[in-house]
């Protein structure tokens, strides 16, 4: 009886304490820097995205205008380069009506497919500092052959995961990016975006999924064959969104797929794809 006493007094002075002390944190000044996302698809115009980066502290404005006008780069001189022709592109704000993507530097010109000539980004801002990449179109990697396999579960409703197989070549350090949508019900959703690099596969590489479809489903794969710069990009963003708001995380910074005088992030690279479209069925 004498223990549980001295245990209920010891927790009562410690509740009586006040534990709660402010901290205040000086943090560095936070360096603006500029963003390039610009993706080259063949067949599509030249379309870029240059906009400012923000302090995670700074308000986010609720006004559409004001936010555009305060995260658009439109002071910029952009260009890309192919096969010693010169492509400008023009400060005109555009959607993409297929994505949805907002670009502000565009060109009617259309991509060519080639894997043999570079493309080089070339970007001149107004305080004279410059932005510059290149990429190359990689061959698409052929899915060889998707797989859809059903089980029956005790509550009686058919499921299914599908199976994507495609051939690695071994004598070649190679890098993948995997997404998979399903359209079901009208709606298009994404299941699956991740990279992957082959050097734990040989000759065969296959990506699956949970148990998670129906007979009626409409599964969407693609593999995209991406340059290693990309694939550094990839992983740096993947780990530094997962430490974001994690305090035991520990920081991880942004690979750029981009170099130059301006301490900029982003990427510039060419986007080539292996497609699949199956429609589920027993």
């Amino acid at each position: 009886m004498q223990k549980v006493f001295y245990f209920i007094l010891a927790i009562s002075i410690l509740v009586a304490c006040n534990l709660e002390q402010e901290i205040e944190l000086n943090l560095p000044d936070y360096e603006e820097r500029v963003v390039v996302e610009a993706y080259l698809e063949a067949g599509k115009p030249y379309q870029i995205l240059l906009t400012r980066s923000n302090s995670y502290f700074d308000a986010f404005p609720t006004d559409l205008a004001e936010t555009f006008q305060q995260l658009l780069v439109n002071d910029a001189q952009v260009s890309i380069s192919y096969q010693g022709n010169t492509i400008e592109l023009d400060n005109f704000p555009t959607i993409d009506p297929a994505t949805s993507k907002v670009y502000n530097y565009t060109s009617s010109q259309v991509i060519p497919f080639d894997t043999l000539n570079a493309f080089s980004l070339n970007i001149t801002l107004s305080n004279g500092e410059t932005i510059s990449g290149e990429s190359t179109f990689l061959p698409p990697i052929p899915i060889d052959s998707i797989v859809t396999e059903f089980r029956e579960e005790s509550s009686g409703i058919d499921s299914a995961r599908v199976l994507t197989y495609f051939n690695d070549k071994v004598d070649e350090n190679n890098f993948f990016r995997r997404t998979l949508y399903v359209y079901r019900n009208g709606t298009l959703e994404a299941l699956q975006d991740f990279t992957a690099d082959d050097r734990f596969v040989e000759d065969i590489v296959v990506f699956g999924t949970a148990y998670e479809f129906a007979a009626g489903d409409t599964v969407i794969n693609r593999i995209y064959h991406i340059e290693e710069p990309y694939y550094r990009f990839l992983t740096s963003l993947e780990a530094a969104i997962a430490a974001n708001g994690n305090p035991f995380g520990q920081p991880s910074p942004i690979v750029p797929a981009v170099y130059g005088t301006a301490n900029a992030l982003g990427v510039f690279t060419c986007l080539s794809y292996a497609e699949e479209v199956t429609i589920l069925s027993e």
